[in-house]
């Protein structure tokens, strides 16, 4: 490796306190990392700290003004109120867009679990917005390598939940003529393009780098080590010549901030072997029902509302789980109001209800009391019925030949 990347790598970890051991900076006690999510704070993550911590720049007014302006659409609710509230290189892929030059989106889920939940909603449904509006190529990589190597799960379990998470993801309404849905297990093996590439971002990357990156040290397998690697190849157009043949085509990356670690690394080699930097969009966290100050995690079945879960679960599980920023007495909140910023029902209503004058209205009368902590759950909870029954009446139309067109490659439109 050049000095001058050794060098980057190294400035890049300095000035952007990178995860694990060095994420506490001025009493910042948030720990955000690819495996990990924990805030002491009653609201959840600093997210004004992360930007500068991560080093990324902040979805501002302007920005959004400009997106509005290239696609001639208004911007989606989930950047309007500031959930996706980061970005790297985002007017670059405007900018592209403007000259009639392609670009692809990328994004991944990590099979951990058999049903998706409703914190991994939140990219995939931003990335079928964004394929609608710039009608451009998707492929979604399913790292069931990761979470066998993460997880207490064995190759063919990860497997199968990674098929599993492929109709999830396809329930949510992704064109079949430009979304390639694919697991590194099968992939990997099937495209030399895709392991060449890989290897290349291999050979850039040193062990001390990865461990200043990702926090590994002598203990951790030598796949853990290795699997960076892996997340940054879909990054190369070149990775899939069924879509792209040779041509070398850049990407736009929306995902969860904690995700970002992978990406740093990726922007940091692309320009050594060739290619340009993927651009980002980075998502806020989806709170767990007991409150933001870690966010919802399929391993913890109370804190999580699954995509599969019944009307009768949901409505248990908010009822008994979902955090309220309420008063302790009907008196006390009549009098005092409550807490939008800390009450979970609220903020779930504020991802997945789109009505911004309704949600306004919401928020004015819990804040004054009008509102009861039980009445501001039944409004969820009559959210969120039809979103979890639509996608199960989806999925469950989800043949296995679907599935099989979705996770082959091919030429997209």
């Amino acid at each position: 490796m050049s000095g001058d990347l050794a060098n980057s790598v190294n400035k890049l970890d300095i000035k952007e306190n990178s995860v694990t051991n060095h994420n506490n900076d001025g009493g910042d006690d948030d720990q955000v990392d690819p495996w990990n999510v924990v805030s002491q704070a009653d609201t959840g993550v600093d997210y004004e700290k992360l930007i500068k911590r991560f080093g990324s720049s902040k979805i501002d007014e302007e920005l959004l003004a400009r997106f509005e302006k290239v696609t001639g659409k208004p911007v989606h609710h989930l950047l309007r109120r500031g959930f996706f509230f980061s970005h790297r290189d985002m007017h670059s892929i405007l900018t592209r867009y403007e000259n009639g030059k392609p670009f692809y989106l990328y994004t991944g889920r990590g099979p951990s679990s058999s049903s998706m939940h409703l914190g991994h909603l939140i990219p995939f449904t931003l990335c079928k917005w964004l394929q609608d509006v710039f009608s451009c190529p998707l492929v979604i990589q399913l790292t069931d390598d990761e979470k066998t190597l993460w997880k207490d799960l064995k190759v063919e379990q990860a497997y199968q939940m990674a098929l599993e998470n492929a109709k999830d993801i396809i329930a949510c309404g992704f064109d079949i003529n430009k979304t390639f849905i694919f697991s590194d297990f099968t992939y990997i093996g099937q495209r030399s393009e895709f392991y060449r590439n890989m290897i290349r971002i291999q050979k850039c990357v040193t062990f001390n780098q990865v461990k200043g990156i990702f926090g590994f040290d002598d203990s951790s397998v030598i796949g853990k080590i290795a699997f960076p690697a892996v997340q940054a190849t879909p990054a190369l157009s070149t990775s899939f010549p069924d879509i792209f043949g040779d041509k070398k085509v850049p990407c736009l990356i929306p995902c969860a901030i904690d995700q970002d670690p992978y990406f740093r690394m990726t922007r940091d080699v692309c320009p050594r072997i060739g290619f340009d930097k993927p651009a980002l969009l980075h998502s806020k966290f989806f709170p767990a029902l007991q409150g933001a100050k870690t966010k919802m995690s399929s391993s913890e079945a109370n804190s999580t509302i699954f995509m599969n879960d019944t009307p009768k679960q949901l409505k248990n599980k908010i009822n008994k789980h979902a955090f309220s920023g309420g008063q302790a007495t009907v008196e006390e909140h009549r009098k005092l109001g409550g807490n939008c910023d800390l009450d979970i029902s609220y903020q779930y209503l504020r991802f997945f209800l789109e009505d911004d004058e309704k949600l306004e209205q919401i928020k004015k009368d819990y804040t004054s009391g009008a509102l009861l902590t039980g009445e501001l759950k039944k409004i969820l909870i009559e959210t969120l019925t039809p979103v979890l029954t639509q996608h199960q009446q989806n999925r469950s139309k989800i043949t296995d030949d679907t599935l099989k067109t979705f996770m082959t490659p091919r030429k997209l439109c």
